[in-house]
């Protein structure tokens, strides 16, 4: 019973450092996966049809 609870204990610990260190350091926004710029084919995954903006 005590080395569960020893056990649950450090990993709640390790979870919460993690997550400590995770927000501390960001990565560089040149890692990020979303475009800047809204093309026609992820516009498409998005569900925006290209043809309407080009008419505005």
């Amino acid at each position: 019973m005590e080395q569960s609870l020893a056990i649950g204990l450090s990993i709640i610990v390790i979870y919460a450092f993690a997550i400590l260190i995770g927000k501390r350091f960001r990565i560089s926004s040149r890692y990020e996966r979303k475009p800047q710029v809204l093309n026609s084919w992820s516009a498409l995954d998005k569900g925006i049809d290209p043809s309407d903006q080009d008419k505005a």
